[in-house]
């Protein structure tokens, strides 16, 4: 779990670097400031608006505790077990298995699930899963995801209009006049891409360690093994694109809700599946 922790702040602050880095070639000591701010700003937004947005982006509705008791219960044993507040439960209808937590903290915390979901788990895979995002409430996995995609988002935004700048006349950095070919290569293409392989090795360390924290929570890995291989066969017959999912908030859920749609797990938001299940399967409570 440390490493994983120690991974996840070095990622981070790779991250920023790059960010830092674009802010001095367009603007000096001020550009850095302008993009910290602007960052700032952003994450300000995501901290405190991400989970309202993401839950009407979904039409979630929420759970009613009469028809979905047995939902709460299962939520109720794990909060109390991890020592965590009861998040608000939510539902998802689709064919598609999945489920994500969201909030700005644990106080505030959502775990929704899909209706598919419900379908095909058995209660102690059930169980499972929601460990497992309760477990990213309680490693504050929700505040880091949207520090890294607000990050990764505003550097791919400020490449977009530095390539527009070139085309029209130059970025006006710390000197036009000493702007080079490999300054534009490194702002407009190559600091994006890095971006991006940053954001999504972060989520990639964060599912790792949503699996091992969650399994500990219910001291039971193979439940969560067994649903994750579910998930996945269902997701590859129910892809999610119908309803506007991007790799934006793919990153939220337990496994990748769009089909196909990572050709590399450079370029992936999880992990693959064979990789969790082995690492779930070989832990020692």
């Amino acid at each position: 779990m440390v490493k994983n922790q120690i991974k996840t702040a070095l990622l981070l602050g790779g991250l920023t670097g790059i960010f830092l880095a674009i802010g001095y070639l367009l603007g000096g000591q001020n550009g850095m400031l302008i993009g910290l701010l602007f960052a700032g700003g952003m994450n300000f937004i995501s901290y405190w608006w991400s989970a309202k947005i993401v839950l009407m982006m979904y039409r979630a509705r929420e759970a009613d505790r009469n028809k979905e008791s047995e939902l709460y219960a299962l939520v109720e044993e794990i909060r109390h077990a991890a020592h965590l507040p009861m998040p608000k439960v939510y539902i998802i209808e689709t064919d598609q298995s999945n489920a994500f937590a969201t909030g700005r903290n644990p106080q505030h915390a959502v775990v929704a699930v899909t209706t598919g979901l419900l379908k095909i788990l058995k209660k102690n895979e059930l169980k499972g899963v929601l460990a497992h995002e309760m477990a990213h409430v309680n490693n504050r996995d929700i505040l880091i995801s949207s520090i890294a995609a607000t990050i990764a988002g505003v550097i791919s935004y400020i490449a977009m209009v530095a390539r527009w700048s070139a085309i029209f006349g130059g970025f006006g950095g710390r000197d036009n006049n000493n702007t080079n070919i490999l300054e534009l290569l490194a702002l407009a293409i190559i600091a994006p891409i890095m971006a991006m392989i940053i954001q999504f090795a972060i989520s990639r360390s964060r599912e790792f360690l949503a699996d091992e924290t969650g399994a500990k929570f219910i001291r039971d890995p193979f439940s969560l093994a067994s649903a994750l291989e579910k998930i996945e066969a269902n997701v590859k017959h129910h892809p999610f694109q119908r309803m506007g999912t991007t790799e934006a908030t793919a990153h939220m859920f337990i496994s990748n809700p769009l089909k196909g749609a990572s050709f590399l797990e450079l370029f992936s938001t999880h992990p693959t599946t064979k990789k969790r299940v082995e690492r779930l399967r070989a832990m020692k409570l």
